[in-house]
């Protein structure tokens, strides 16, 4: 799907590794947030395009992506996942797996994808291209399991990696250096790898972020979205496991990596 919306995204750095994500309707002056992990440079970011905040979308409940919604939402619509309300600020929408809801002209479509915790969801606007995946699918990783188990978050990894090769997965943090040097002691010997690696490394070396990052190249290089691949089972050694066996064994792998 080519991406034919008058749609803006500003990636807006935040804390030490966090990102934040600005989506405007240059047709609609609508402005949207997904996940407030600091007030004052979001803020600063709004203020230098003039732009107002209509929607607040938070994935999870997670300090360093709430941290700045109290200060930043104003009149702005808060959306966030009904399974989490209990512990995320207070709502103006609850949504669900399934659910589809407009925001900045876009169709969104809310997927489930717990695993780092219970109850995170990603938005994914198919006319944008776009799917806003906080600490579920990372650039070349995934968030660690704090609350879910290996099978959730595979689950939760499939129903991502079936999107279309050319949307842009905004996740996040900029953890993709160190997820890059993990997944190189796994799979060493994969081509499409070692040229991310050199790109993710000439970009942080200019201090450019590596996120948004496309579908097309997690599929190819995340180990996360390969563990059902008979050729990575080979090259983890298990040849004949589940893919959530596999995934379990990468996901304690990086743990103490």
């Amino acid at each position: 799907m080519t991406n034919t919306s008058p749609l803006e995204l500003v990636v807006v750095p935040c804390r030490q590794d966090n990102y934040a994500f600005l989506v405007h309707d240059a047709r609609t002056q609508q402005t949207a947030l997904i996940d407030a992990p600091e007030a004052a440079l979001i803020q600063a970011a709004l203020d230098a395009r003039g732009w107002t905040l209509n929607d607040i979308l938070i994935t999870h409940h997670h300090d360093d992506h709430v941290d700045g919604l109290a200060a930043l939402r104003g009149d702005a619509r808060v959306i966030g996942a009904q399974a989490d309300a209990h512990r995320l600020p207070a709502l103006d929408l609850a949504v669900k797996e399934g659910d589809q809801i407009t925001v900045c002209g876009q169709a969104t479509h809310i997927f489930d994808v717990s695993g780092h915790t219970i109850g995170h969801i990603a938005y994914y606007m198919p006319g944008a291209n776009l799917v806003f995946t906080a600490d579920s699918l990372m650039a070349l990783g995934c968030g660690r399991l704090f609350e879910g188990d290996a099978s959730q978050m595979w689950d939760s990894m499939q129903k991502l990696r079936a999107l279309p090769d050319e949307t842009l997965v905004c996740s996040g943090h900029e953890y993709t250096a160190a997820n890059a040097r993990f997944a190189a002691s796994l799979d060493p010997d994969n081509p499409d790898l070692i040229l991310r690696i050199k790109a993710v490394e000439k970009a942080r070396a200019a201090g450019q972020a590596t996120v948004p990052s496309t579908l097309a190249e997690e599929k190819r290089t995340n180990p996360y979205l390969r563990v059902d691949l008979p050729e990575f089972k080979a090259v983890m050694g298990m040849p004949d496991a589940s893919p959530a066996d596999v995934f379990a064994k990468v996901r304690a792998l990086k743990d103490s990596f």
